[in-house]
């Protein structure tokens, strides 16, 4: 493995950087206190080819590679987790269309997706199922050449700026497959967004599907598909949440590096106590090692290999990391870290996030020694 990156990725990775710093790091904190979606940062990077970075120019992309992919999501979270994100869960709807699509459907859906004219939403959670396919309840009923959908889903990011939707449900089998929503349709209810304690501006809903009737060949893939297609998209989730993760650590050990250099007790700046350095030297540690996973696992997908067990490894570690890289860094600022006047509270709070959604910690652990055993 090269570990030096390709003239097109260091292109990126400027590009996200400058990105970051210019347009979204004097957002970040206006979208964290309203919650409120932020469409023209969305559109902005829609035309910058952020969405479209791991597929094929045939179908709206740059194939710039998944290197690519983390590389821009690393660069954005340091400026704002909520922003990064946004790239990251529309992934999970470009990934299933990619592998499992038609060539109509990828036409259709995939094309706008990946060149920014469209945003989608990932439609899995239910109110009484997390990780388990068969706790769900939405039911996809066949009826005069159509799919009608009804049921209920939690945690849907991006729904309010989403032009399509992933929905998973039960189809006439009892098994649970995979429909691709255009969310203008009737019945397709969006309410307002959850109220959550960081990663603010996401527009996490819960969306109503009230006799929602799509055309059968909406149905993505083969009828009981579902759960394949989901961990397959997850995978790829997954590894945008280790970036996400690493994001949002490294901005809190640049924060708290400048902090200690220019915070003075007994004379001298903190950044000389012993006590002070260990936790940078930790926090340093649990990023860097972090960051290499995040990439050798991009490097695998770019290679072609399913990397559901990897990205589980990765998510688990980098978001283990961020939780603990950034409590560091509380220490580091001490009451004034506690402050929302600083960035590193906000830190704080999104960095939590990276442990809880596209599977908790507990659930990686149960497929990283899943693929061991087997």
């Amino acid at each position: 493995m090269d570990f030096n990156l390709s003239e097109q990725e260091k292109m990126i990775q400027s590009l996200s950087m400058d990105f970051a710093q210019r347009r979204v790091r004097p957002l970040a904190r206006e979208i964290d206190r309203s919650g409120d979606f932020p469409f023209e940062i969305a559109r902005e990077m829609g035309g910058l080819g952020f969405y479209g970075l791991p597929y094929p120019q045939e179908y709206g992309g740059t194939a710039a590679g998944y290197a690519s992919y983390v590389l821009a999501i690393e660069q954005l979270c340091r400026a704002s987790m909520a922003v990064g994100a946004i790239v990251a869960i529309n992934s999970l709807v470009e990934e299933s269309i990619f592998r499992f699509g038609g060539d109509g459907q990828k036409r259709d859906f995939l094309l706008p997706l990946a060149s920014g004219k469209s945003l989608g939403c990932f439609a899995f959670t239910e109110p009484a199922t997390g990780s388990d396919p068969r706790a769900i309840v939405t039911r996809a009923k066949p009826e005069d050449g159509e799919y009608v959908i009804e049921g209920e889903k939690n945690f849907v990011s991006l729904s309010p700026a989403a032009d399509i939707a992933l929905i998973f449900a039960k189809d006439e089998t009892e098994r649970v497959s995979a429909f691709i929503v255009e969310t203008s349709l009737p019945g397709f209810v969006l309410r307002r967004p959850c109220e959550t304690m960081g990663v603010r501006g996401l527009g996490t809903s819960v969306v109503y599907l009230d006799g929602v009737r799509i055309p059968r060949n909406n149905l993505l893939g083969e009828k009981g598909q579902g759960y394949e297609i989901l961990l397959e998209a997850l995978s790829v989730g997954k590894l945008g949440v280790a970036a996400e993760a690493v994001g949002v650590a490294q901005e809190a050990i640049d924060l708290s590096l400048n902090y200690a250099r220019q915070r003075m007790a007994y004379g001298r700046p903190i950044a000389n106590l012993l006590t002070v350095q260990w936790l940078l030297a930790e926090m340093a540690t649990r990023v860097e090692a972090g960051r290499w996973l995040t990439y050798r696992t991009a490097f695998l997908r770019d290679q072609g290999a399913n990397i559901q067990k990897e990205s589980a490894i990765a998510k688990l570690f980098c978001s283990q990391a961020a939780v603990e890289v950034t409590s560091m860094a509380m220490q580091v600022h001490g009451a004034y870290g506690y402050m929302k006047d600083l960035e590193v509270e906000r830190l704080y709070r999104d960095a939590k996030l990276t442990e809880i959604y596209e599977g908790v910690s507990e659930i990686q652990r149960v497929i990283i020694a899943g693929h061991m055993v087997r």
